[in-house]
């Protein structure tokens, strides 16, 4: 376990400098989205993260279609969900239910500066395994429990996946086209985005968990209890304030904006354009390039008010004019007048975009069968600790003599004991 000083490594044989959290020992007990996610951005950021995974099973999410490819054919384990949540970690397989992997598990929390576990509340104690368990064992483990509902609370028990909190945290109720309109109702979100909130809120909450540690200088960790749902609730943000302070539920706008207009896409000659008239200033600006500048004097869209207030009234006139022009050229026309736009992008069209490109958001890592998979970028640009990308998300299993060997002391001889009774 480090000093509490996180950078304490050497840094790389890359000649790099270590990354912030270089030292680190991380336990990652968690499967899927949201617990993997947070240990991929502290290994992101320089700490030592080993996975822990179930023996002949491994994370569900290695099993999640689509996979790299090899030679035209799927990579087993090697899923896009897996690839998504697990670089820079090592992986053991270890059964904690036999008594020489529980055993094997408790020699490495006392290693470890940190525990990350999404299983359902409470079911780790009948292991010795919950947080009062093994802080008794490392009393400096940030212990951090991510569950859909929280560890307290009537719904403590319940299992539950991305859409489950999605639906519950009003988020699917502000999102899609009103009622009245074709394809109306409450719609979820394109992607798991309450896991991916959730992920992060944990790596932050880790962090500032081991920053008091740090502070305080006492060797005294604690428990960190991460739920779905509290999460999803709190990034309504201002549309949940709305609410609050008004009594009214926002209404579902699909594309426009609740509090803005024009803000919405358009149809143009090819695609569509996304735009976003913040101000008055901009209005003016907006008007000018369209070629409509007796709507900037037309007392219905004096104000961005008055423009939500009688926005049908205002985007028939502008949609056609949109038309006239591909994207390209509206967003080159718009944007070199100070109006906020862009060009509304199938996935394809985003990787291919000069600005992504210029900052690297896809990258390429190597890896021992498929030649090189790709990654997504971590959006944090150090001046000083510059994110690493070192390995490939691990195949299942593939670090366990390493691991053992190297922070255990563990014998050849001892590891094939361990594997002989089934509990690695």
């Amino acid at each position: 376990m480090i000093s509490d000083v996180f950078n304490s490594g050497d840094g790389g044989s890359d000649g790099r400098a270590p990354g912030p959290l270089d030292g680190m020992v991380v336990l990652d007990m968690s499967r899927v989205f949201a617990g993997p996610l947070a240990g991929q951005w502290l290994a992101d950021l320089g700490a030592d993260v080993i996975k822990i995974e179930q023996p002949g099973r491994g994370d569900d999410a290695r099993g999640l279609p689509p996979f790299a490819q090899a030679g035209g054919q799927d990579l087993p384990g090697a899923s896009s969900a897996h690839l998504s949540y697990n670089r820079n970690k090592r992986s053991i397989t270890l059964d904690f239910t036999k008594p020489a992997g529980h055993a094997v598990l408790l020699d490495l929390v006392r290693k470890a500066d940190v525990l990350i576990e999404n299983f359902k509340a409470g079911s780790l104690a009948k292991y010795r395994l919950d947080h009062a368990s093994l802080s008794a064992v490392n009393p400096g483990l940030i212990y951090c429990s991510i569950t859909g509902y929280g560890q307290t609370g009537p719904y403590r028990n319940r299992p539950g996946y991305d859409i489950i909190f999605q639906a519950m945290s009003g988020l699917m109720s502000l999102t899609g086209h009103h009622d009245d309109e074709p394809g109306g109702g409450p719609m979820r979100v394109g992607y798991s985005a309450v896991d991916i909130l959730t992920g992060t809120t944990a790596a932050l909450g880790i962090t500032a968990a081991l920053m008091h540690r740090m502070r305080t200088g006492e060797k005294k960790g604690q428990h960190i209890d991460l739920s779905l749902l509290d999460t999803q609730i709190f990034n309504l943000s201002h549309m949940a304030m709305a609410y609050l302070v008004s009594g009214d539920i926002p209404p579902r706008c699909g594309n426009r904006s609740y509090t803005g207009c024009p803000v919405q896409p358009f149809d143009c000659a090819d695609f569509q354009v996304v735009v976003s008239v913040g101000n008055n200033i901009q209005w003016q600006r907006f008007c000018k390039v369209m070629e409509v500048p007796h709507l900037i004097e037309d007392p219905r869209f004096a104000s961005n008010s008055l423009r939500v207030q009688n926005r049908d009234a205002l985007i028939p006139l502008l949609a056609p004019l949109f038309l006239a022009r591909k994207a390209e050229e509206w967003v080159a026309l718009l944007d070199g007048a100070g109006v906020p736009v862009g060009p509304l992008y199938d996935l394809a069209q985003v990787f291919e975009d000069e600005q992504v490109r210029h900052r690297g958001v896809l990258k390429q890592i190597p890896h021992p069968v498929a030649g090189e998979v790709p990654t997504l970028a971590n959006p944090l640009v150090f001046s000083e600790t510059p994110v690493r990308y070192a390995s490939p998300p691990p195949q299942q299993g593939e670090h366990t003599a390493e691991v053992l060997g190297s922070l255990l002391g563990l014998s050849e001889a001892e590891i094939g004991e361990l594997a002989r009774q089934g509990a690695i």
